[in-house]
């Protein structure tokens, strides 16, 4: 499915104009080396990007990045082997780096024989063939001596950039005049391309298209993975005999033509060379794409999975996020809501991989292909159901979630792997998110002591219990905002453990280092008639120093009178859960523009 998908989405941008025709490659290029007519270098000039970055401090850091060019085919074979217009130091200049140090010798002869490979391959190919700088270019591959040049100052002056980078040809004077654009070099190179026969090549039944075709031996690399090998790594190949079946060896043994293999490794490499395709998840590369040549599928996934994208901030996110949910919360996406966010089919296939660097191939850890409407609603719901408060709608990015699962102070920011992913296959498929989230966050709460309770944890909890409640065809007992006719023993309380906090708070004028929460709040949240008592106790003394006590008064009636039979001696985890969400609605209620205000001066006209 997974190659198959890659080459449909190939032809896509083929038509758009977007990937690379057949018989060529991108090459990240650092250094333009400029050759007099003798071939002699006559200066190597910056080839790169400058990009001014903001540092913490203020100060401005210039980052240079290399410019990505069009060159002849790079090759993908294994050991030595060159390329024709060669960028790579080593067969260029036939020296290797040590520290500040060149030399052309090595105990392996790497660089002799790579040097060698590139003089022979490159002065076979450029036979016959005539024009400014490809005659310097010749000149320079007959001239160089690498053993002569181990001080060359060009080189040197390179430093330690000299072995990482990539290197173009031009003529001196003539910067625009690049070797690998000359009119001479294309047509030969195509030509090559043209006469290339088959007489070598297994002939199959491509496992992908079904037509009788060359198939691939070796299958192109594969860039982009974070984490990866900088050369690149393949998603596809055998290595050990035991793998091979009917005596085929390396990748004949998948049946993948060379033009299947050339067009998923080039659209894959393509979805992984754009940020609008590809973000980092976790140790994951997450990689998605929808059937068609927009991009504003991939857009609005990534803004509402992950807060914001390439061309939507986080205020755009939001905006959109309130339209989404009030489809997503009457249990559809109407063909209305979805046509003014991206001018897509709603029917149109869209695809997710996620990816992990190996040793030397690619390993895929999942893949998904859902409708593009069914994914938006399943991420508009859990947008919905991670709401917390009715003020705002906010997006909560799977990053924040992230974050609410590991200890604040912890050094290691990374959150167990397995439950992330879990969750994210709960977003996408709108099943019951893993009962280990709910337990861990619980579990943060009450043992992180400086950052117990927040939106985004609150609305984690909402979101387990109420998404179990609803798959199992029962109510959701969890609202958005402060719900006062909810009459569930664990949120009623939460509520009053934030009512009798908000008094303590306000009877010590704000001075408090220490309140109830930080000393009550976990044995609360588990055995609230071991606690309560306690607090209502203490709650007497501090209605004596509030200006309001009707208000307070109040307040804590009408969650008290709602108790039935006494406080719970034991919380189970959902009803915790229920706790915290009640504790959290009723304490951020009291800030909700001038409620709290209003509240007391009622409650004071009341009692006067």
């Amino acid at each position: 499915m997974l190659i198959s998908a890659l080459c449909n989405y190939y032809d896509i941008l083929s038509c758009a104009g977007k990937v690379l025709k057949d018989g060529y490659s991108k090459v990240n290029v650092h250094y333009l080396v400029c050759l007099e007519e003798t071939g002699k270098i006559d200066e190597i000039i910056r080839y790169q990007l400058k990009e001014e970055v903001k540092m913490k401090n203020g100060k401005i850091k210039e980052v240079w990045h290399p410019k990505e060019v069009i060159m002849p085919e790079r090759t993908e074979k294994p050991g030595i082997d060159s390329n024709i217009i060669e960028h790579r130091p080593v067969y260029l200049f036939g020296l290797l780096q040590s520290g500040d140090i060149l030399s052309a010798n090595d105990r392996t002869g790497k660089a002799e024989k790579s040097h060698q490979a590139f003089v022979k391959a490159n002065l076979e190919f450029l036979d016959g063939l005539d024009s400014p700088v490809i005659n310097a270019y010749r000149n320079f591959i007959l001239n160089w001596k690498p053993e002569e040049e181990t001080e060359n100052i060009y080189l040197k002056g390179l430093g330690k950039n000299y072995s990482k980078s990539n290197f173009i040809f031009c003529l001196s004077g003539y910067p625009d005049r690049l070797l690998h654009q000359d009119e001479c070099v294309i047509q030969k190179w195509n030509s090559l391309r043209a006469e290339h026969t088959e007489k070598d090549q297994h002939i199959r039944q491509c496992a992908v298209s079904g037509t009788m075709q060359p198939v691939a031996r070796i299958h192109n690399k594969i860039r982009g993975i974070y984490g990866g090998l900088a050369v690149g790594s393949v998603l596809i190949s055998y290595k050990n005999s035991s793998e091979n079946s009917y005596c085929n060896e390396s990748s004949y043994n998948s049946n993948i033509s060379e033009t299947a293999m050339k067009k998923y490794t080039e659209a894959l490499n393509y979805l992984l060379g754009s940020p609008a395709h590809k973000v980092l998840f976790d140790d994951i590369t997450l990689v998605f794409w929808a059937m068609n040549e927009k991009e504003e599928c991939e857009d609005t996934f990534q803004a509402m999975l992950f807060g914001q994208s390439d061309t939507m901030d986080a205020a755009s996110v939001d905006q959109m996020l309130e339209k989404l949910v009030k489809d997503a919360q009457s249990g559809k996406i109407t063909e209305d809501r979805l046509s003014p966010i991206d001018k897509t089919n709603s029917d149109t296939d869209f695809y997710m991989l996620g990816f992990k660097p190996n040793s030397s191939r690619i390993a895929l850890k999942f893949i998904y292909r859902k409708k593009y409407a069914d994914v938006l609603w399943n991420i508009a719901k859990h947008q919905s159901d991670m709401q917390i408060t009715g003020r705002k709608y906010s997006t909560v990015s799977i990053s924040a979630i992230q974050k609410e699962l590991v200890p604040p102070k912890s050094k290691d920011k990374t959150a167990n792997p397995a439950l992330v992913t879990k969750i994210f296959e709960a977003v996408l498929n709108g099943t019951n998110y893993p009962v280990s989230l709910l337990e861990t966050v619980i579990r943060r709460i009450k043992a992180d002591t400086d950052y117990k309770l927040n939106g985004v944890r609150a609305g984690i909890i909402k979101a387990c219990i109420n998404r179990k409640s609803r798959l199992s065809n029962k109510k959701e007992e969890l609202k958005v905002a402060l719900d006062k006719d909810n009459k569930n023993q664990a949120y009623l309380c939460g509520r009053l453990f934030a009512i009798l906090e908000k008094l303590q708070m306000d009877a010590s004028g704000g001075n408090l280092n220490r309140t109830i929460r930080d000393a009550y709040f976990a044995s609360a949240s588990s055995r609230p008639a071991t606690v309560f008592p306690k607090l209502i106790k203490l709650a007497q003394n501090h209605l004596n120093k509030v200006k309001s006590p009707k208000y307070y008064n109040i307040l804590i009636q009408e969650v008290i009178i709602n108790i039935e039979g006494g406080f719970p001696e034991m919380l189970m985890l959902s009803e915790q859960g229920k706790f915290m969400v009640g504790y959290y609605q009723q304490y951020q209620s009291f800030f909700e523009g001038n409620n709290k205000k209003e509240n007391e001066m009622e409650a004071d006209k009341d009692g006067n």
